[in-house]
């Protein structure tokens, strides 16, 4: 994939930060959600690709932009699979916490997984501890596997973990064990990513998200060098049933490649709020800052970009 069009796409995440990060802390997500949305569907108009969105805002009839199947781009160049989240965490900015991002991750026709709308198992760990991972471990077995990767004590290591009911037990594995919870309150595609960077102080991730963010992260860790497995895990036997209906198995485990596939992918996002990534868009006296980053698995290039842009 060509360079330059890489780097276009952060013009589209930064505007659908900013459109996001003027409703902070304003209580009103969907508000936020719209914004960023609207402003990513109009930007990607701009760019010279022939895109189809395979994970988005949802079905047709559910979302009247950037939904499963629309075409974006226009129309002119190199045909793209995009996966996106105009704002990831729309709870953390209608409540002014921390750890939003507008993400899009890029793949060339049929590499991106077709993640259906529910919910997965997920692992995660940095370059320094892959192969160490396995949904099929225990909690115990996993972190006493990586601290050891790491050459730490399992007392010194740090688990991310989402802050949900869900999450109680695991909570409570992760301490019997003798690690560090750290528990994130929204955006499980920061917490995934954050293993795999360097001085970063978290060291796994642990817990249950949403099936759509875990492909988005595979992307990234894919470029840095990590690890990440994930699980299907429907709630009832409807969603089991149309996870056969897909052509998949509900007990396979997912690996990093399952999820995004060869080296022609790449990944972009701009910061909201603050958080494990990156940090958040900031207003000066006539400018605003934003914080993004562009990967590109074929070349391993990860640049992280701060952007001054005159407020007129």
């Amino acid at each position: 994939m060509d360079r330059n069009l890489a780097l276009e796409f952060v013009r589209v995440t930064e505007a659908a930060a900013v459109a996001a990060s003027h409703l902070v802390g304003r209580g009103d997500g969907k508000a936020a959600d719209k914004a960023a949305v609207d402003e990513m569907r109009d930007r990607f108009s701009y760019v010279d690709f022939s895109g189809e969105v395979v994970i988005g805002e949802g079905a047709k009839d559910e979302a009247p932009e950037l939904y499963v199947g629309e075409k974006v781009g226009t129309g002119i160049g190199i045909e793209r699979d995009i996966a996106v989240d105009p704002l990831e965490c729309t709870d953390s900015v209608a409540n002014g916490r921390p750890n939003a991002i507008s993400v899009i991750a890029t793949g060339a026709k049929g590499t991106l997984f077709h993640a259906p709308d529910m919910y997965m198992h997920k692992i995660a760990c940095g370059p320094k501890a892959k192969g160490a991972i396995s949904l099929d471990k225990s909690v115990k077995e996993n972190i006493t596997a990586v601290a050891e990767k790491l050459g730490k004590p399992v007392e010194d290591m740090t688990i991310v973990v989402l802050d949900r009911a869900r999450h109680e037990a695991l909570i409570q594995e992760i301490r019997d064990v003798g690690a560090r919870v750290f528990l994130i309150t929204d955006g499980d595609v920061a917490g995934a990513i954050a293993c795999s960077l360097e001085d970063s102080p978290i060291d796994m991730l642990l817990g249950i998200g949403a099936s759509a963010e875990g492909v988005l992260a595979a992307v990234a860790i894919k470029c840095l060098g990590g690890d990440l497995q994930c699980r299907l895990a429907p709630k009832n036997e409807e969603q089991r049933q149309e996870v056969i209906d897909m052509g998949l198995d509900p007990e396979k485990i997912l690996y990093i490649d399952d999820l995004a596939a060869g080296e022609d992918l790449t990944f972009t996002a701009t910061g909201v709020l603050d958080g494990p990534l990156l940090r958040g868009v900031s207003y000066q006296s006539g400018t605003i800052k934003t914080y993004s980053v562009v990967m590109r698995v074929q070349t391993g290039t990860v640049r992280f970009l701060e952007t001054t842009h005159r407020i007129t």
